[in-house]
């Protein structure tokens, strides 16, 4: 396996849909040997969201814009995001809740990396969901969705 990759080389994009969200990413680190980090290639065309606003209680991200530009919604803040713009997205709670936006005529470019933890919890702020996840991107064992609102008491079900 070689370990390094080009991004102007990068021709294979998983493509997504959903109202307002739109993108294509290329699944970087496995192809170069990454172990412990994950790092993907996403591209968002003008006018849609990259995904929903959320936070990793677990895994930590880091993107790099190369090129366009957007809209970073972080907490209760929003910050203008440009060509070599670095952005931090620690694990945490609903604080740290974070969403790219495209608002440009163009597309809009960035590298994602992050920790690759099997383990992990994802909050959804703007429709109070959680999801619940253990395994990988590709060969998830177990994935749970279920709205904050939602619980039962540890012994329903038990008899």
């Amino acid at each position: 396996m070689k370990p390094v990759i080009n991004i102007d080389e990068i021709a294979e994009f998983e493509e997504y849909e959903k109202d307002d969200f739109e993108g294509k990413f290329a699944i970087l680190g496995e192809k170069i040997g990454a172990k412990q980090l994950g790092y993907n290639l996403t591209i968002v065309p003008p006018g849609k969201k990259s995904c929903p606003f959320h936070n990793h209680r677990v895994n930590e991200e880091m993107f790099l814009i190369l090129e366009g530009s957007g809209l970073l919604r972080f907490d209760k803040d929003e910050y203008s995001l440009k060509k070599n713009d670095i952005i931090a997205c620690p694990s945490g709670d609903r604080s740290v809740a974070h969403q790219i936006i495209n608002n440009s005529n163009s597309d809009l470019k960035y590298l994602a990396l992050s920790t690759n933890i099997i383990h992990e919890i994802c909050e959804y702020p703007d429709s109070d969901k959680i999801i619940s996840s253990v395994g990988t991107y590709k060969n998830k064992e177990l994935r749970h969705i279920s709205n904050a609102s939602e619980s039962v008491n540890y012994y329903d079900g038990e008899e």
